[in-house]
């Protein structure tokens, strides 16, 4: 073993009994990396020399290897053109992108991926497409149980991930409304909640996106039953995703997303328009 190696953590595994609390294996991941360590090994390269041809520190690589982080698509592509493997890694891309998420959320992954309409209401916090990554480290910090750092670093990851929903094309259609409140909580300090603020002013001006604020003066609000989201295929079915405390609840009736789709077309007349909402972001962000 080189020095490099060794540094890089070469045969130091994880095992289940010794990981912090809030981190669970990944059984993608771990059988990725028994998969690409076989491969490399097989192919006469150290993690340094392999790290070198596909752009990444050994470090990484050997994070990959024993399964404690989840690649990028990127790294699989060039690692099984680079170990000549045929696709054996990269038949393992879709899996690895689901598992990064927490098991309650890969039905959504898909399903979010899938979606050619998306619209969402929240209450509590900035929705998680919508979040920068301070503002995502801030509020994974404050889970109760606490989440390990290297969680909260794979969990930040997924969300930047979800963000391509933005800018792929055909275009995605995007309608987020939120109650002030989510935006008044300074979660993470001053710094952190500017951020967040102007990248919303940066969303709320893309073509594809609509973006809604509820005041909290509001006389009338048809989303007092709470948050929710609302997907739309291609193929026109619709699904209804809800979450609170670590549990989530996915609605394929027609009856009940027929009546979800129509409870949101309420909320948003109920809400400022776009233009107004911009306008009060503006404000806020002077307020700060």
């Amino acid at each position: 073993m080189t020095q490099d190696e060794a540094s890089a953590g070469e045969g130091v595994e994880t095992s289940p009994g010794t990981r912090p609390e809030g981190q669970s294996e990944n059984g993608v991941a771990v059988a990725f990396g028994r998969q690409l360590k076989l491969l490399r090994t097989r192919a006469g390269l150290d993690r340094v020399e392999f790290g070198k041809r596909v752009g990444y520190a050994a470090q990484s690589v050997a994070s990959f290897e024993q399964g404690r982080r989840i690649p990028q698509p990127g790294f699989v592509d060039k690692a099984d053109r680079v170990l000549e493997a045929g696709g054996l890694l990269t038949a393992l891309k879709e899996e690895l992108a689901r598992s990064q998420y927490p098991v309650f959320f890969r039905d959504m992954a898909r399903l979010e991926a899938e979606a050619v309409e998306l619209c969402a209401y929240d209450t509590h916090i900035v929705n998680g497409l919508l979040q920068t990554e301070e503002y995502m480290r801030a509020v994974l910090a404050m889970r109760r149980p606490l989440l390990d750092e290297e969680t909260i670093e794979l969990r930040v990851g997924a969300r930047m991930a979800r963000q391509e929903v933005f800018h792929r094309w055909p275009a995605c259609l995007l309608s987020f409304v939120m109650e002030e409140g989510a935006v008044r909580k300074r979660l993470g300090g001053g710094s952190v909640m500017r951020g967040q603020l102007e990248q919303l002013l940066l969303f709320g001006g893309m073509r594809n996106v609509e973006l809604q604020m509820m005041p909290l003066d509001r006389e009338d609000n048809a989303g007092v039953d709470g948050p929710y989201t609302l997907l739309t295929r291609k193929d026109g079915e619709q699904f209804v995703y809800m979450e609170v405390q670590g549990r989530s609840n996915l609605l394929t009736e027609r009856d009940e997303t027929r009546l979800a789709a129509a409870r949101y077309g309420i909320i948003r007349s109920q809400a400022l328009t776009p233009r107004e909402t911009l306008s009060f972001i503006e404000k806020l962000l002077g307020d700060l």
